[in-house]
């Protein structure tokens, strides 16, 4: 038996062997995504290029959740691994019966390229909306987990890969993206942009790793030694597969100006590590190798990478060896996964404010309702980017009606275009739906204003026609007429709640000022509508936070080709947020008690343990998140940095204790040159359900219970 097909010997060693037994052309065809058949040794064609960002996505029916910023909204951990588990059986489902009738096309794989664990550090950028927000912690933690549901527990196989991408300091400008260089710091990369990546490789084992469209100082992500060699493999470990990101290679030598052409671009890229080429400009490897420029030893090493996943997701095996092969095609769109989707929706709601619990409604006290505005009857707000089929589609028009059914009058106007100044194109006054939202306001005993953005103005460059800079908003400000619908529908006198669709943070100043209640739903999903209605109506009860913050005006961002962390994010802002990271109400009402800490001084090999007891003293079941954050007391350090987190579910009355470890290497900083360090002093712990922050204490009337700790070691620490 050859050893490829011996199934006593590891992965590795097998993949070797298949490599070598590999022609030089074969080689080199093996390293596009889209890899060919090779009959004489029973290779299959197969196509690593698929996304699983929020749902299988991009190859017909799939479970649609709500999009990736929104999952990171709810704030709960096991909840991610809950959903990515769903993922990857829908993907395994499908890609069963896509084997079975023969179609290894596009989107047909195994290689799932998620999570985006990039930062989201300017709410500008189209495509954060694909991330977990803004704070390293928070991203590093819900990325781990969503690994672990992709990939699974199996000691053998994977149940997909799953891929940590774009490495790295990538996030904007998007139209920019193919000739940026990315400047950031060493210690903004070790204190912001590598720490995702490193928990990826470190603690979950990702199998994959993308690299970046942007130069990162200098060198081209998907041919950077810094990156790929020094710091993913050498100090990392890291031993799966790099991909380019898609065509990326070639902006090498067209955009970039690093390389004078196709052969030393595909082999600046290999030569530094990176395996698989999204695209077909890698076919120049058999040139580059004729030229000196690359070894056959060095083309084989990547094929052995990339045959090394295809076998440990079981495609060199026999069948009944690998326990994914007999998920049945049933379980896609199942009833159980619909009823995990619209939970999923539930919980990534975020209520922004209730003015005197005008939340939730009392459909018994309610005639006429009107629903007011461009994202009432919006599919694609539901769904942002990346996204599947769904089978079915619950706008909250659609999620409203239902809900309500014949009791009470719903009437509907669109009220303006999303983001032009008119709908009809031949109608001579702009805002030509403002009469109509009028008079649905005048005769509804309440309004239910629907208003935000879509993936038609926040996205990816060159993948949805994008209204604004490729992809990339140009402010924050509710765009087209939005905010003159709005301040009509507040000068007809009716209770308004304002539900905001977006994937990023939105200046609604004026909104925070005049309508009562304000609701952030992100990209909910296919069920969004229906888990919108439930939630106005009572029948769940919010329990998401942001994870990013919302400020009050573009202006006091920095600039957007800006790297540096200064002024950004909670970390580093200075000015008060309109709503903060971490930030978000309920129908009930939580108390912390008996918060405690098992010692009040850390050493470089012990830190704290954090206790509390949570309770929910209201009247409505539902969840709270326990946040612990951690200041520094030393210059130039972050205003504070979240560093624990717990989703607690808990019943009115009901009472739980939740424990929270603090590392040593949670104190630490980084200085300057990157290193992370622990310095001698003090330490202020933070333990509440909101940042400490004097806006957040303000919205929540909540205020965390602080704790010194203090190091007082021989000399500092480097923990790194």
């Amino acid at each position: 038996m050859e050893k490829y097909l011996d199934e006593s010997l590891s992965f590795e060693e097998r993949a070797k062997d298949l490599a070598s037994r590999l022609t030089l052309e074969e080689k080199v065809y093996q390293t596009l995504h889209a890899a060919p058949a090779i009959d004489r040794l029973g290779i299959r064609s197969y196509n690593y290029w698929n996304e699983a960002l929020h749902g299988v996505a991009r190859a017909g029916v799939a479970t649609v959740f709500p999009q990736a910023i929104g999952l990171a909204a709810a704030f709960d951990e096991d909840f991610m691994e809950e959903i990515a588990d769903c993922i990857s059986t829908e993907g395994r489902a499908k890609f069963n019966v896509q084997q079975k009738y023969g179609d290894t096309d596009i989107y047909k794989g195994l290689t799932f390229w998620s999570p985006n664990v990039n930062i989201f550090r300017d709410p500008r950028w189209g495509r954060g909306h694909e991330t977990f927000g803004e704070d390293p912690y928070l991203t590093s933690r819900l990325g781990v987990r969503f690994i672990n549901g992709i990939q699974g527990h199996d000691e053998r196989y994977l149940k997909a890969a799953a891929c940590a991408k774009h490495f790295a300091v990538h996030s904007g400008p998007e139209d920019e993206r193919h000739s940026f260089d990315a400047v950031a710091s060493a210690k903004d990369m070790r204190e912001t942009y590598l720490p995702a990546f490193k928990a990826c490789v470190k603690e979950a084992d990702v199998e994959v790793v993308m690299g970046a469209y942007n130069r990162t100082n200098g060198e081209p992500c998907c041919g950077s030694k810094t990156l790929l060699n020094d710091i993913l493999r050498e100090e990392w470990g890291f031993e799966g597969h790099v991909t380019s990101d898609c065509w990326a290679i070639k902006d090498f030598h067209e955009f970039h100006m690093v390389t004078s052409g196709p052969a030393e671009s595909v082999a600046l890229a290999m030569n530094n590590g990176c395996d698989l080429n999204c695209g077909n400009i890698n076919g120049n490897l058999i040139q580059a190798k004729e030229q000196g420029l690359i070894t056959e030893e060095t083309i084989e090493q990547s094929v052995a990478r990339l045959f090394a996943t295809r076998m440990k997701l079981g495609l060199f095996d026999k069948p009944e060896h690998v326990p994914f092969n007999d998920i049945p095609y049933e379980v896609v769109d199942c009833n159980e996964h619909r009823v995990l989707n619209l939970r999923a929706a539930e919980k990534v709601l975020c209520l922004l404010k209730n003015d005197n619990n005008i939340l939730p409604l009392d459909k018994t006290k309610i005639n006429t309702i009107g629903v007011i505005g461009p994202n009432a009857d919006n599919r694609r707000s539901l769904v942002g980017n990346y996204e599947g089929t769904a089978s079915e589609y619950v706008t909250i028009l659609d999620g409203i009606r239902e809900y309500l059914g014949d009791d009470v009058r719903v009437m509907y106007s669109e009220g303006c275009h999303i983001c032009r100044k008119k709908i009809s194109g031949l109608a001579t006054n702009d805002n030509d739906r403002l009469s109509e939202a009028k008079a649905v306001a005048d005769a509804s005993d309440v309004v239910i204003a629907c208003f935000g953005l879509d993936p038609s103005l926040e996205g990816e460059e060159g993948d949805q026609g994008n209204e604004f800079a490729s992809g990339d908003k140009p402010n924050l400000e509710l765009p087209g007429v939005q905010l003159d619908v709005l301040k009509a529908i507040y000068e007809s006198g009716k209770p308004v709640i304002l539900v905001l669709l977006s994937g990023s943070a939105l200046a609604v100043k004026w909104a925070d000022e005049h309508i009562p209640a304000i609701v952030q739903g992100w990209y909910p999903g296919a069920q969004g509508g229906r888990a919108i209605a439930r939630m106005l109506f009572g029948d769940v009860n919010p329990e998401g936070k942001l994870p990013v913050t919302f400020y009050n005006s573009s202006e006091e961002l920095p600039d957007f080709k800006d790297y540096s962390m200064k002024g950004r994010t909670y970390r580093y802002m200075k000015n008060e947020a309109l709503y903060p990271f971490g930030y978000g109400l309920s129908y009930s009402e939580y108390n912390i008690s008996d918060v405690s800490v098992d010692a009040y001084s850390i050493s470089h090999e012990k830190g704290i343990n954090v206790s509390a007891v949570v309770s929910n003293v209201g009247t409505y079941d539902g969840a709270e998140t326990v946040q612990v954050y951690v200041r520094v007391n030393k210059d130039d350090a972050p205003n504070w940095q979240l560093k624990g987190l717990k989703k607690v579910s808990l019943n009115k009355g009901e009472s739980k204790q939740v424990n929270i470890e603090l590392k040593p290497e949670d104190f630490g900083i980084y200085c300057d040159d990157g290193v992370k360090v622990l310095y001698n002093g003090t330490f202020e712990v933070f333990v509440g359900t909101c940042q400490p922050d004097s806006r957040s204490i303000s919205l929540t009337g909540k205020t965390p219970v602080k704790f010194e700790v203090s190091y007082n070691g021989d000399d500092a620490v480097i923990m790194e």
